[in-house]
């Protein structure tokens, strides 16, 4: 990715995350439950060696190598937007051998939170193929405690080293949010809570169009925020085990870029 973090940067400080407390695990019992039901009777795991949980499976022959560090993981999917630019893409990771490995243990690299925006998809964008990614997809990266569980579930249990939070240009949710603060108009079908979760980014500080571009970096700043904030997350951060990164897709360009 283009690590240019001034790029559509919104104005002003970023939001705070948003509070809230976090349902227990219920302790071992439900985890191990939990593993099971989300695994099935194949071990599963990230390939990372004396930092993956005890539950992880080294990847068997055949099986790519993956990127075990954040950085390494933020440099394949770097590569990966380079060659989906230049019309030069791979569609790795997807032979009949590749497939018959899968059936018995994933190894992804990289959780991205992304939008639910068609012309968006994370496999495509960064050119990556079966059992490289695991993605969170929702209206404008919204997240709820389902997105949450999903996305702690590749960390802690998989020990998946990097998590991105993938907005991107013209994002229909953002639009929605931003015009309905301005009009005062409720949404309905459970739109509003979209909204009312995107409303806290508004950038403030932006007319019109550019509001729109402003809020969609805001938005990832914030929600990239909340997951930071984390205890389980925040901990791996700490330890050089885990990057929770921001970055946005230009549908005009297909780049890539870093949102600090």
């Amino acid at each position: 990715m283009n690590t240019d973090s001034t790029a559509h940067r919104g104005a002003g400080p970023e939001p705070h995350p948003v509070a809230g407390s976090r349902p227990t695990t219920g302790g071992p019992v439900r985890r191990t439950l939990l593993r099971t039901a989300l695994t099935g009777a194949a071990a599963v795991g990230a390939g990372l060696g004396a930092a993956r949980p005890a539950t992880a499976a080294t990847p068997g022959r055949g099986t790519p190598a993956r990127p075990v560090t954040p950085g390494e993981a933020l440099r394949e999917l770097a590569a990966g937007n380079r060659r989906w630019r230049a019309f030069r893409e791979r569609h790795p990771h997807e032979d009949p051998a590749l497939r018959r490995t899968l059936a018995t243990g994933q190894h992804p690299f990289a959780v991205v939170l992304g939008c639910i925006d068609s012309r968006v998809p994370p496999e495509l964008v960064f050119d990556q193929g079966l059992g490289d990614l695991m993605t969170v997809r929702t209206a404008g990266e919204v997240l709820d405690e389902a997105v949450l569980g999903s996305v702690a579930f590749g960390v802690l249990e998989l020990a998946i080293p990097l998590v991105v939070v993938l907005g991107h240009q013209s994002c229909g949710a953002v639009r929605a949010a931003v015009e309905a603060a301005e009009s005062g108009q409720h949404l309905p079908a459970h739109m509003q809570y979209l909204v009312d979760r995107i409303s806290p980014a508004i950038d403030h500080g932006e007319e019109g169009d550019a509001r729109i571009d402003a809020t969609v970096s805001a938005n990832v700043r914030l929600v990239r925020s909340q997951l930071a904030a984390e205890p389980e997350l925040a901990a791996r951060v700490e330890t050089g085990k885990l990057a929770i990164v921001g970055a946005r897709y230009e549908l005009t360009t297909q780049a890539v870029h870093r949102v600090a």
